[in-house]
């Protein structure tokens, strides 16, 4: 099958030669009630990765928590489509496409050790993009403020043209980039608080002066990106942010740590709008990684995170789910990081 034919059958545009489209930032719309965007689907679930760390179970204990908890209730949940070639063609090479795509078709297998293709993964992976890009744009248009989007595969160890650490495509740099692109703001910021290093992320946007990334992770560890002087390239110098700590830190060091420096970067960056990469697998019941982490801390970051984006953006907050291995504990968090993110 051609390229073109991998790329229409998933049913989206082909990249368009139009220029880029600017559009007001508007405010939050304050006749509304207060409410968070939540993006979930059962088509998530198709993914299918067998006994992987990465595997549907997670988001079936996420959803059952939260109907339990009955936050969906205070929440909206929107119709949205899978990303489009051309929103998806601003951060990964058509190659990079074309490979996945393949392997789909040809029934799955595994990208390498740690990450694995099934049939149906690409139009997971491209309805968990679209979600992220769907979200960008209901916040900049001033639908809402703050944006949980709980989806699958993760996607921030994914590069321009790799699929590594169970990522597929990089969700956080599409939506970041749509933003751009799309919407015509000018500063983005990335926050990544998984345990691991986002390098895609980071390699996506090293040498750019209007996306910031923000990381905290465990250090030394996988996947050995991430060091403090990694600090961005070219124009992009000064533009990353990276804070490795080693296992043994205390939580209080963490979460503080964590609020000066990301305050004080966000300072610096001034975004117009934040995303944020929300992986769960510092808590310290993780299988794959863990810094000693309790459900709680996840309160006291997103209030974090939650204060930057009132600071600087309006509130505007899309937060992407990426790690968390142990799920029962993953749904805990899940679910006080988004009764946090309904705490007006």
């Amino acid at each position: 099958m051609s390229a073109t034919n991998l790329h229409t059958s998933k049913g989206l545009r082909k990249m368009s030669s139009c220029q880029r489209q600017t559009h007001p930032i508007l405010p939050y719309n304050q006749d509304r009630t207060p409410v968070t965007l939540l993006y979930r689907h059962p088509d998530f679930l198709q993914h299918d990765t067998g006994r992987h760390p990465e595997n549907a179970g997670r988001l079936r204990a996420i959803d059952e928590r939260l109907d339990q908890s009955g936050l969906p209730g205070r929440c909206s949940t929107p119709e949205w489509a899978p990303a489009t070639l051309q929103e998806l063609l601003r951060v990964h090479t058509p190659g990079h496409l074309d490979a996945l795509d393949a392997l789909a078709h040809r029934g799955g297998g595994q990208v390498d050790s740690d990450t694995v293709v099934s049939p149906a993964s690409m139009d997971v992976a491209r309805l968990a993009a679209g979600a992220a890009t769907d979200a960008v744009r209901r916040v900049v248009a001033g639908e809402d403020r703050t944006v949980l989007c709980i989806g699958r595969p993760p996607g921030h160890h994914a590069t321009a043209d790799r699929a590594m650490g169970f990522c597929l495509l990089n969700h956080a740099a599409i939506a970041a980039q749509a933003a751009v692109a799309e919407h015509g703001l000018d500063r983005v910021l990335i926050i990544d608080w998984d345990v691991h290093h986002g390098n895609g992320t980071q390699e996506l946007f090293y040498g750019a002066s209007h996306i910031g990334y923000f990381s905290i992770h465990r250090w030394p560890f996988w996947p050995g990106t991430g060091a403090a002087d990694e600090t961005g390239a070219g124009d992009g110098l000064g533009a990353t942010r990276n804070l490795p700590v080693e296992m043994g830190e205390s939580r209080d060091r963490f979460l503080s740590y964590f609020a000066r420096e990301l305050e004080a970067f966000a300072d610096q960056i001034k975004p117009q709008l934040v995303v944020l990469s929300a992986g769960f697998d510092a808590h310290r019941a993780d299988p794959v990684g863990s810094l000693g982490l309790e459900t709680e801390d996840f309160v006291s970051l997103t209030q974090t995170v939650k204060d930057v984006a009132a600071a600087h953006a309006g509130d505007r907050l899309v937060s992407l789910l990426e790690g968390g291995y142990n799920a029962p504990v993953l749904a805990e968090c899940v679910a006080v990081h988004l009764e946090e993110l309904l705490d007006a």
